[in-house]
């Protein structure tokens, strides 16, 4: 059987809460905003370690596009938090439109993965609003931070909180026939899928 794309299927009614609506008719656009944004991310972080390990910059000066031009900017905790309140909230909201045992779990691991690192950079920007340093570090320290290096660290934490997303959204896409008609929202990649929507 062909795959077919259900962007062209009827849509369901976008009656209900906002929140309703997002994991319902809006999921797809969602998850495609909310994907672009983590990729963005992505880029970033795979910049900067190219300019560390393969352009030999120095750590300082290995600040990723964004820093490249607005160096003050990559140095800010709020910028950081702020992605990481992204993050947890896209994964947060977006969670009711994942109905499938496979999807909703995958995701759900990543929602918990990025809590933890919500509190990481919680305690980041707590150090650098107060002043006062994890561990008589001279600049803002998370706990994993005690240990790997906060490129490295931050490597790490975006791989594997992006490794569940990923499976989520191919269970997501791809569901089973048998619950293909259980979607409330355009994800969907099968004929059984396009059929419900």
């Amino acid at each position: 059987m062909d795959i077919v794309h259900p962007s062209n299927a009827a849509r369901a009614g976008e009656s209900g809460t906002w929140l309703d609506v997002l994991n319902g008719p809006r999921h797809e656009q969602a998850l495609r905003a909310f994907t672009v944004i983590v990729l963005a991310h992505w880029g970033e972080h795979l910049l900067q370690a190219f300019q560390i390990y393969v352009l030999n910059w120095p750590v300082p000066e290995a600040r990723g596009l964004v820093g490249y031009f607005f160096p003050w900017l990559i140095t800010s905790e709020t910028l950081h938090y702020g992605y990481a309140l992204v993050m947890l909230a896209g994964l947060w909201l977006l969670r009711p439109g994942f109905t499938g045992v496979e999807d909703r779990r995958w995701w759900t691991i990543a929602l918990g993965i990025q809590f933890f690192h919500h509190i990481e950079h919680l305690l980041l920007i707590i150090q650098a609003t107060t002043g006062h340093y994890l561990a008589g570090r001279p600049v803002p320290t998370s706990i994993i931070q005690l240990w790997v290096p906060r490129v490295e660290l931050h490597l790490f934490y975006n791989t594997i909180v992006f490794i569940p997303m990923a499976i989520a959204m191919y269970y997501h896409m791809f569901p089973p026939p048998s619950r293909a008609h259980a979607l409330k929202c355009t994800c969907g990649w099968t004929p059984e899928a396009a059929a419900t929507v």
